[in-house]
């Protein structure tokens, strides 16, 4: 090792706050409701078309959530294809104040 040191931090467990999205938390639920729809999938062995036959959902969704591209959904939307996936989703919600970004952490070229 040459002896330099690292710098260790430590996130707040939401990648999407530590990086200031001003959407952090609705991001968050949403890439976790999005991991358990592929969790599913792969358990079950089904493809984007065998889920859409099972569900009724579009193949073009489960290819989208495949691709960790929640944009296009609502929490409401995850919820609903969980559902059609045999799943029963609870969901808890704390409220309280948001803690500020640290002073020196450049928000400026970061994507929506």
């Amino acid at each position: 090792m040459s002896g330099d040191e690292i710098e260790l931090a430590r996130g707040s467990g939401n990648v999407f706050e530590d990086f200031c999205y001003p959407d952090a938390t609705v991001r968050q639920a949403k890439a976790v409701m999005g991991a358990q729809i592929i969790k599913i999938l792969d358990k079950e062995g089904l493809s984007t078309r065998q889920a859409e036959a099972r569900t009724g959902v579009a193949y073009t969704e489960f290819s989208r959530i495949r691709r960790a591209n929640f944009a296009r959904f609502t929490i409401d939307r995850l919820i609903t294809i969980l559902h059609h996936l045999g799943q029963e989703v609870a969901v808890s919600v704390d409220v309280r104040p948001k803690q500020r970004p640290p002073e020196n952490l450049d928000t400026s070229t970061m994507s929506p």
